[in-house]
Formats: structure tokens, sequence, C-alpha cells
């Protein structure tokens, strides 16, 4: 059974590779019927990829690992919070956000202890299949 394939062209002058739509030759991105809505769908991902930059810039995580930005979100969290109005809800999300960065700091500490064991043990650690 042959794949069907779009009849259209990328912007570089190469064949389409997607399927297209049921009822057209073209893809989404390629059918003429549809080529507003591709255009708008275009934009708003890029709208977003510039909104998440700057995010990103605003609250200071970009390029940082992972367990270094799940603590820089929880910081965040808790100084949102906290700057909002007195409430048994508020007085949850503090102490969960709180349970939260202990976690991550607990975690933090077993990888420096794992990471100086593996350090001061060196070669003398048998690697796996190589016994």
């Amino acid at each position: 059974m042959l794949q069907r394939i779009c009849q259209g062209n990328k912007q570089n002058g190469e064949r389409c590779r997607q399927a297209p739509l049921a009822d057209s030759e073209f893809c989404f991105w390629h059918d003429p019927d549809h080529a507003e809505e591709a255009e708008q769908a275009r934009r708003l991902g890029g709208q977003r990829r510039r909104r998440e930059k700057i995010t990103e810039g605003a609250y200071e995580i970009e390029g940082i690992d992972a367990l270094s930005l799940a603590e820089r979100i929880v910081k965040i969290a808790i100084v949102d919070t906290l700057s909002l109005e007195n409430s048994v809800n508020r007085n949850r999300t503090l102490i969960s956000a709180s349970i939260a960065l202990a976690k991550l700091t607990e975690v933090g500490e077993q990888e420096e202890r794992l990471a100086a064991v593996e350090s001061a043990l060196g070669p003398r650690l048998v690697k796996k299949g190589h016994r």
C-alpha cells in the first residue's frame, strides 16, 4: 500500500513529507483552503516562543539544571503566595511549598554525598557489565 504524501513544497524547495488531509492532496500547512488557519498557527507559535524566552529571563531560570529550576520555581511560588491575603488556602500552599523545598534540599544533599563517595572510591567502583 502506498503512503500518500503532501504535494506541497517546503520553503527550501524540498517536497513536504507530511500526510495530506483526508479530502485533499495537501497537508494542513500547504492546503490553500487552510492557509489563513496555518498562518495564524505559525504566528501563535512564534508568540509563544518569544513569551517563553521573556518569562525565562524575568524569572532567571534560563540554562539552570532541573533541580535548581525546581527549587527556583518553589521559591517564586512562595514569594508570590506570601503576597496574597492571609487565608487557609494560602497557608496550605505555603506549607506544601515548604515541604517541597525541604525535599529538594534533601535530594540536593544526597546528590552531593553520592558524588563525594564516587569521587573517593574512583577506580574501585565496578561498572555494570565489567566484573
